[in-house]
């Protein structure tokens, strides 16, 4: 344990790094899959289960505990670690991506973004300033600075309007940061610039001038097209600081997982385990297949024979199928259970075949059995 934040790069094959974060709560072994718990839950787990699968951190989410049940009240009670039973490390976003998606009536202005709640429709603003407050009553332990995130495709002159934007919000959640903050914390800068690559050199070399302890990438995952992604992966990875950590927001699949870490990714989220699983979705090592389908009914064996974990070792297919049609919550919390260890395995695959300098192998060997391409 350690009570400052640092980033430690262990070994690399081409582009892909392994490498280790410290916070005061604990480790985070890169390449990190953070599985989200939006509303101070991973959704149908408990937290000792998603730490049994080998998650070293999770993702809260700003917007919604600011709505419901509010970070001042969160704080009160002792912080979102204490809150939600989770004694490691947790990363929040900013709230910007879910205001822009998901709430009602909002404006954008230089201040920041006021906007109606989609749960009641109150009135709220959230500002650079606003948001690192209410991540620093949560207590998280890497923070991320507000942004505007805007969809693809979008005109050069709106992307860079938008970038420029996000920068000047960056320096106010610095500025904020270091007002509000404890020792350990930390908080990273968010690079955009949509699918340009001028404007994501330019975003970056403005957030390195500001300096952050770590770096996203922002405004990807939005539709534009998994090819479309790894280009700009492509083009700013080479460019993002060495000796600090890499954060893709939002991503995504496996195969986008595989492809972001050749490329020199170092962390992830994304619904997609939890979600997938909630909807009857189970990742396999032959990649994904749907339980409810009828082909399933009287498949006695289990997801994963070879898994450690209960959820995919000790059911069978047929069990889980059953559980989807007749309605019953345990299927969802065993898919959901399931996926999640996929990917903390995967991510520990990764992170092995790296530091043997193997990672073209196991990028092969991914790509015959779930035909899925990352290069």
């Amino acid at each position: 344990m350690t009570d400052a934040f640092s980033f430690t790069l262990n070994a690399s094959d081409g582009a892909a790094r392994v490498g280790l974060i410290a916070t005061p709560r604990g480790e985070i072994r890169t390449p990190a899959f953070m599985p989200v718990g939006t509303a101070g839950t991973v959704k149908a787990m408990l937290p000792e289960n998603v730490y049994a699968t080998g998650a070293d951190i999770v993702l809260g989410n700003t917007y919604h505990l600011m709505l419901r049940p509010s970070a001042e009240r969160v704080a009160a009670l002792g912080g979102l670690h204490d809150f939600m039973n989770w004694p490691y490390p947790i990363l929040t976003d900013s709230g910007g991506f879910q205001v822009m998606s998901l709430s009602k009536l909002r404006k954008l202005t230089e201040e920041g973004v006021s906007f109606q709640s989609h749960i009641d429709g109150s009135r709220h603003m959230l500002t650079p300033e606003r948001s690192i407050e209410i991540q620093c009553l949560l207590g998280s332990d890497i923070q991320m600075q507000l942004d505007e995130c805007p969809a693809i495709p979008i005109a050069p002159e709106a992307a860079r309007e938008s970038m420029l934007l996000s920068a000047r919000w960056a320096a106010r959640s610095k500025q904020a940061f270091q007002e509000k903050s404890n020792s350990g914390q930390a908080l990273f800068g968010i690079v955009q610039g949509a699918n340009y690559e001028d404007l994501r050199r330019e975003s970056l070399h403005r957030l390195m001038e500001i300096d952050f302890p770590g770096y996203s990438i922002g405004g990807l995952a939005v539709g534009e097209g998994r090819e479309e992604m790894f280009r700009v992966l492509e083009f700013t990875c080479p460019h993002m600081p060495e000796r600090k950590p890499r954060y893709l927001m939002g991503v995504g699949k496996p195969a986008d997982i595989v492809g972001a870490v050749a490329r020199g990714i170092d962390m992830f989220d994304c619904v997609a385990p939890t979600r997938s699983g909630r909807h009857g979705q189970a990742w396999t090592r032959n990649g994904a297949i749907n339980i409810k389908n009828a082909v399933f009914a009287d498949d006695p064996a289990p997801l994963d024979a070879k898994s450690h974990c209960p959820a995919s070792r000790d059911y069978s297919k047929a069990y889980l199928h059953h559980l989807f049609k007749a309605g019953e919550y345990l299927g969802p919390m065993l898919l959901t259970w399931h996926n999640l260890q996929y990917y903390q395995d995967l991510m520990a695959g990764l992170r092995a075949a790296i530091t043997s300098g193997r990672l073209g192998v196991f990028i092969e060997k991914f790509k015959s059995e779930t035909g899925e391409a990352v290069v």
